[in-house]
């Protein structure tokens, strides 16, 4: 790809109006597991996230919510495996899901929290991404649940729990403010964004073993680097240093959930996309890395708007085969949306030839 066909390249968030609707007021009607059935049976509309990514729910009852999202090439980062953020994107619907199963007629659901364990990373030979969400329990303002998240041949790939929180809502006060709606969908031959023909650059095997990390980190910064992942989400990298990065996203509509903020497991992702750029500016070249874990507490709503959010990643500790980093992300604002730590396994001497297991390297050490 040459410096002018890089330079042409828009993000899907801000090329083109989100696909999708939001819910109506009256939709908070509905006892919680009815909601999350109807969006199961798509008598609810698809959001906007659903389109962008094609997510869907395809099992839910009383505690327990299966999501499914296809392991579509957009989620490839530069080596070609996906990052652990696709997991965490993922991840929050079922989890959110099963914790709002239980929530009764004119309650609404946020997550506060959400910590995942991660083993191995997917790819496109796993067909498919599967979050088993299983709440684990409620009360009348909070809720704990649990995911499983597997890939299509049946492969755990993680595992994480998060604690949501139940609120009441005036349903009458929301059915007087103004609705928010999509421009009608112009006449396009094009499909959903995740079923398109992928975008992006994927770097080959001599690159990784010849480049360090600070000079793939800096050449993000120009524009020099641009996977497909990114292309979907809508990020790009601002600044780069020794042990430190900034990245932006768009807070673009197509990120909204059917409540009209931007869904929570876009901010995990977006955390993880900028730990893994601090990370990788500390690495000498032919040397891969996987994140272990990571945990984002979420602070207020993140709502959609024509400005960006900002990730700030820092390195607070890097031994010989860990890295812990701290994320701050912030609204257009300025206000702080969520904040996260996530720690990285770091392999020295190990290539970006294959995706790393961690359970395998972990042993391996």
């Amino acid at each position: 790809m040459s410096a002018r066909e890089r330079q042409a390249i828009v993000p899907i968030t801000l090329r083109e109006p989100p696909r999708g609707s939001y819910y109506a007021p009256e939709f908070v009607e509905l006892a919680g597991i009815d909601r999350v059935r109807a969006v199961k049976e798509r008598r609810a509309p698809d959001s906007p996230v659903i389109r962008l990514t094609g997510m869907r729910f395809t099992d839910a009852g009383l505690g327990s919510v299966t999501v499914v999202m296809p392991a579509s090439p957009w989620w490839q980062a530069g080596p070609g495996v996906f990052t652990a953020g696709a997991l965490a994107f993922l991840a929050d619907a079922p989890l959110g899901g099963a914790v709002l199963t239980s929530a009764p007629s004119g309650v609404i659901m946020s997550t506060s929290e959400l910590a995942l364990d991660f083993l191995r990373p997917a790819n496109i030979r796993s067909q498919t991404i599967i979050g088993r969400g299983r709440l684990i329990h409620a009360t009348r303002s909070l809720g704990l649940s649990e995911v499983f998240i597997e890939d299509g041949l049946g492969r755990l790939l993680a595992h994480g729990t998060s604690r949501c929180v139940l609120t009441p809502i005036d349903v009458e006060a929301m059915k007087a403010r103004p609705r928010v709606t999509f421009a009608e969908e112009t006449q396009s031959d094009l499909p959903d964004p995740y079923l398109r023909p992928v975008e992006g650059e994927l770097l080959g095997q001599e690159f990784w073993d010849s480049t360090p990390g600070i000079e793939v980190a800096q050449m993000a910064v120009r524009g020099e680097r641009i996977p497909p992942h990114r292309i979907l989400m809508g990020i790009r990298t601002v600044a780069v240093e020794e042990g430190s990065a900034i990245q932006a996203m768009a807070a673009s509509r197509w990120l909204t959930n059917g409540g009209g903020v931007i869904y929570g497991g876009a901010l995990a992702y977006f955390a993880d996309s900028a730990t893994s750029l601090a990370v990788a500016t500390t690495t000498p070249a032919a040397t891969a890395f996987a994140p272990l874990d990571l945990k984002v507490n979420f602070l207020r709503p993140a709502l959609p708007s024509d400005g960006e959010l900002r990730a700030t990643a820092t390195i607070i500790h890097r031994g010989k085969t860990m890295a812990v980093v701290t994320v701050e992300i912030t609204g257009p604002d300025g206000k702080v949306i969520a904040v996260a730590n996530e720690s990285v396994l770091i392999l020295p001497g190990r290539p970006w030839d294959r995706a790393v297991n961690v359970a395998e390297e972990m042993r391996d050490l």
